[in-house]
């Protein structure tokens, strides 16, 4: 599984989890931190990337919408409010684990809460 990390999450999530093997990137490393969450879904979905995000409220509309659009995504990892953005290390190694448990990636319309 590639992982997208949305602009709420630091980008330090994303160098621990290519330290440890994983295929990650964030919103600030690709320079995409003023995009719409549905431009940042898209993006994600062109790279073939499960877009990781804190912003449950918002990404659980933009699910929904693509169903009903019929917009494929490469799947969406909604982050528990429970897991503090300066918990690096930890959500690090809960999308390590995540990732371990999908190698081949989430369904076109799969939505998973860590």
């Amino acid at each position: 599984m590639k992982l997208y990390l949305d602009e709420d999450l630091s980008p330090q999530i994303a160098r621990r989890l290519r330290e440890a093997g994983v295929d990650a990137v964030s919103a600030h490393e690709t320079g995409n931190v003023q995009l719409s969450d549905r431009e940042q879904l898209r993006h994600a979905a062109a790279e073939g990337r499960a877009l990781v995000t804190r912003n449950i409220r918002h990404f659980v509309v933009l699910a929904r919408d693509a169903i009903a659009r019929q917009e494929p995504h490469a799947g969406i990892v909604l982050c528990s409010p429970s897991l503090q953005g300066f918990e690096i290390a930890r959500i690090a190694a809960a999308l390590g684990r995540v990732v371990r448990r999908h190698p081949a990636g989430l369904g076109p319309f799969d939505v998973l809460y860590l």
